[in-house]
């Protein structure tokens, strides 16, 4: 029979190019989410620390990465849950004055700072749970009155906090710790490398959780509450823990704005404090740590830029604030984010 005795070969398959995709996979795969946020972020805090001039601007640096540090928790809290919290300034003020009081008894300014983030935690663990099982405006308001009560502790007790006049930080020097190493830097610009990598860190961190099984639950909460108990979700755990997390991040960024101060007043858990944290974080894109970036960035350096408007200052910062929100709702990263897609698509 024609064909008995013959093969027939396929035909030759060119893997050149799935092999080179499949690499380029693994490579992704193998640096991870988490750690190409770090080696951004530190790429972004080594370019600022080329083109600085001075020291002021060392100092408005340091700023932007600790309000990063800050606005990093409430993008776990809001981006990724959807729960609102106007009081985190009280959380934020814990860890700062954690680290100026505790040291006036003996206690080093690391373990100050330490224990104020777990205090930080703690409360967040206690009160977290009945203020979490209210929704919408209720916990807002919830969360403002506890922001509030702490405000009210650090203002009253003037005998452990200095009242409204606040009190000073004594402690950690971060040009030491760069001694160390050799390196001798000035004060402003070694609290801006303490600060930035701080930030990258907890960038990471907060880009690992949201891939992680616990973050995929809280992003199934931010969609509906329903749906994830549906499957399984403890809910109300899932809550307490993102309020935790963002509570220990607001802890740290007070102890590390306490010690590159060296002063520190009631202000720092002040109502505003937590308004402008908010802010900061629906203009840069809340469901993004790129975005609490931008939006610290914005909110701390822009004002700096408008004081050639004098009077007007607050005015025009205000102006452009509601003329980005209306174009951009969702924050400028997401925007960005999109006009790149549609431009590649």
């Amino acid at each position: 029979m024609a064909g008995q005795g013959t093969t027939t070969s396929a035909a030759p398959v060119d893997t050149g190019g799935d092999a080179y995709l499949q690499n380029k996979v693994t490579r992704r795969r193998a640096i991870g989410p988490g750690l190409r946020t770090f080696l951004i972020f530190a790429v972004l805090v080594g370019l600022g620390a080329l083109i600085f001039p001075s020291s002021y601007f060392y100092r408005v640096g340091t700023l932007v990465w600790i309000n990063t540090l800050a606005v990093t928790g409430i993008v776990v809290l809001l981006g990724y849950v959807g729960l609102v919290s106007l009081g985190h300034a009280g959380f934020f003020a814990i860890g700062a004055y954690a680290t100026a009081i505790l040291p006036n008894y003996g206690v080093p300014s690391p373990l100050a700072m330490l224990s104020g983030v777990l205090l930080a935690g703690l409360l967040a663990l206690v009160v977290g749970r009945p203020i979490l099982k209210l929704s919408g405006y209720y916990l807002a308001i919830a969360t403002l009155g506890l922001g509030m009560l702490i405000w009210m502790v650090l203002s009253k007790e003037a005998w452990l906090t200095g009242g409204p006049d606040g009190m000073t930080v004594s402690g950690m020097n971060a040009r030491n710790l760069f001694k160390m190493v050799g390196l001798n830097l000035k004060s402003a610009e070694a609290w801006y490398w303490v600060a930035g990598f701080t930030a990258a860190i907890g960038a990471a961190i907060a880009v690992n959780l949201a891939g992680s099984p616990s973050g995929r639950s809280l992003r199934a909460i931010h969609d509906s509450d329903v749906a994830a108990r549906s499957l399984g979700i403890d809910v109300a755990r899932a809550k307490s823990r993102a309020f935790v997390i963002s509570a220990l991040y607001a802890a740290v960024a007070g102890g590390l704005l306490a010690l590159a101060n060296g002063y520190i007043t009631p202000e720092t858990g002040g109502f505003m404090h937590s308004v402008e944290m908010v802010t900061m974080a629906v203009l840069g894109g809340a469901t993004s740590v790129f975005g609490a970036l931008v939006g610290a960035l914005i909110l701390t350096a822009l004002p700096q830029v408008l004081t050639v408007f004098a009077d007007y200052e607050h005015m025009v910062l205000g102006g452009i604030m509601v003329v980005t929100m209306i174009a951009m709702r969702r924050g400028l990263v997401p925007f960005i984010a999109d006009l790149w897609t549609r431009r590649k698509s």
